[in-house]
């Protein structure tokens, strides 16, 4: 079989697997959040923390229930850090340095997952357990809590009010996100990965010395590293570790579990508004894009340049034999478009418009699919846009699913999309312009600036993954990248909060003749026409410094 059949046949087995899944999961998901009742474990813990489960929040309260519950989040994981070296099950490892606690726990309650450690080297099992893995299900639970908030702003009219934040983030967490991975890291133990609280082994002798390795929790910190989009390995190589990712099967499964819960939050939107086909019109924006993105990386990734690629079938340089360039690509194109961040390659070693097809999917905002929930919601506020457009084309007061999009919802929408771009540039043009920064980097030219330019990009998009080339773990990369990576995950949620307050309060406007179509394919090809026109117009020129001077050189 041929490598490219290979990749096409994977890439049509991961299709089949997230339609199969769609449905169940998506009304599961819907019925999870609308429901009334609350489970007994799900009692105890608002009796815990002290919240009244039934009572509804306006957005500012929403709001200050995200942010108060994420400091506390990084308050605790920065100090568990700091104390890791007084800690049971710290395998011998010392304090983590300040900087570095802060960036890793910005980076791990962000849903980031960004890691300037090699993670077998530094932190012990309570570490990673007790804070890293927590943080990946709550960190989660907290995306999927905003989305819904949103959806239930399209949903209500006449009200302020979008349900209570600690019920559904509870609810994510129990009634979802630990269910699935339960039955997923029993899967990745079958398949291979390892799960236990060994200690350091001495593996082998080698010339000039030997090798060591430390065991972990890695299977149930695998599982919720995917499905919760977070990203943050056990290891240094991450997925591409045979601990973490040991054959085809697993890597596959994983890319599943990677785009599993954003894919079925389309259909909760849909249901949960009335109108499944507006769900399904988002998923065809969604799924458009990502497989546009797939094709071109693979065709990029597998276009023959000389005789040792030839030989190799492909740009193999930095890809894991068992994995192949098709399912390489097919990750690296997923665990960017979410924000997931996880990798099975190294990006830096990709072609160089591969390296700016990762990029790209970074910049887009990470909607196709997205992250949990915040490729929902960051979905819907393109819709708004692309509504907003449309009715400047005809000079009609743009609606979206009943709902008046005026001076108030398009000023939120266009912040929440300047966000993330200026973060992203402002700190790139910082590190470029002072002596210092660069001196991180590996490599000159357009491939260096592609390095801090990618990271910044992961970071203030929420997504962790690395281009594998820069030394990130210096004071200012650790600084400036926490920042980056806090910023880019809450200031965006005040404006889609605000958002979804400001649409639940309004009446809702019948539809006429004159009513764009929100469900049909020619509003998602608008929606796809206006995230890559206002992306390209964005980062452009940045990207014509980086990889498409790299790529056309």
């Amino acid at each position: 079989m041929s490598p490219v059949l290979a990749g096409v046949l994977q890439l049509l087995a991961l299709m089949a697997a997230l339609a199969l899944a769609h449905v169940p999961l998506g009304t599961y998901l819907a019925r999870v959040y609308s429901s009334p009742k609350h489970l007994r474990i799900e009692k105890w813990i608002y009796k815990g923390i002290g919240a009244d489960p039934d009572t509804e929040m306006r957005w500012p309260a929403y709001l200050r229930g995200v942010l108060a519950f994420s400091v506390a989040g990084v308050l605790f994981l920065y100090l568990l850090q700091r104390l890791q070296g007084v800690l049971p099950g710290s395998l011998g490892f010392a304090a983590i340095d300040p900087d570095q606690a802060f960036n890793t726990a910005a980076s791990f309650v962000a849903n980031t997952n960004w890691q300037s450690y090699y993670g077998e080297q530094a932190m012990g099992h309570v570490v990673q357990t007790a804070g890293l893995a927590v943080q990946n299900f709550v960190s989660a639970a907290v995306g999927i809590a905003v989305a819904v908030a949103l959806v239930r702003g399209f949903a209500r009219s006449r009200t302020g009010e979008l349900g209570n934040f600690w019920a559904d983030l509870v609810r994510g967490v129990v009634r979802v996100l630990v269910p699935i991975a339960v039955v997923g890291a029993l899967i990745l133990v079958a398949c291979g990965v390892i799960q236990n609280f060994s200690g350091i082994h001495e593996v082998g002798q080698f010339t000039g010395g030997s090798q060591q390795w430390n065991g972990g929790a890695v299977a149930s910190q695998e599982v919720i590293k995917e499905l919760g989009t977070n990203g943050g390995g056990y290891f240094n190589a991450n997925s591409a570790h045979p601990f973490e990712n040991p054959t085809p099967f697993t890597n596959l499964f994983e890319i599943f579990l990677i785009l599993l819960i954003p894919v079925a939050l389309t259909r909760t939107f849909g249901l949960m508004t009335g109108s499944v086909r507006q769900g399904y019109a988002i998923l065809a924006t969604m799924a458009t894009i990502w497989v546009g993105f797939v094709a071109l990386m693979m065709w990029t990734e597998f276009a023959h340049h000389g005789p040792a690629l030839q030989a190799a079938g492909g740009a193999m340089e930095g890809k894991e034999v068992r994995f192949g360039i098709g399912g390489s690509s097919i990750f690296a194109v997923s665990t960017t478009l979410t924000s997931t961040g996880a990798v099975d390659s190294f990006h830096s070693s990709y072609t160089g418009l591969g390296g700016g097809i990762t990029m790209l999917g970074m910049m887009l905002g990470e909607i196709a699919p997205g992250g949990v929930g915040s490729g929902l919601y960051g979905m819907l506020v393109m819709a708004v846009i692309a509504v907003f457009i449309a009715g400047l084309m005809v000079g009609r007061t743009p609606e979206y699913l009943g709902k008046k999009i005026g001076t108030r919802e398009i000023k939120f929408a266009a912040c929440y999309i300047l966000i993330t771009p200026a973060l992203v540039l402002v700190f790139t043009a910082a590190a470029m312009a002072l002596p210092t920064p660069g001196d991180s980097m590996t490599n000159s030219g357009a491939h260096g600036f592609s390095e801090i330019l990618y990271a910044y990009t992961s970071a203030a998009n929420n997504n962790g993954s690395a281009f594998a080339g820069l030394n990130a773990d210096t004071q200012w990369f650790n600084t400036t990248l926490g920042l980056a990576m806090l910023l880019g995950r809450f200031l965006p949620m005040v404006f889609v909060l605000a958002l979804a307050g400001s649409l639940a309060g309004q009446q809702p406007v019948p539809a006429t003749r004159g009513t764009l179509r929100t469900e049909k394919p020619l509003f998602s090809g608008l929606l796809v026409g206006a995230v890559l026109i206002i992306t390209g117009l964005t980062y452009f020129p940045a990207l014509a410094l980086g990889p498409l001077a790299e790529g056309l050189a």
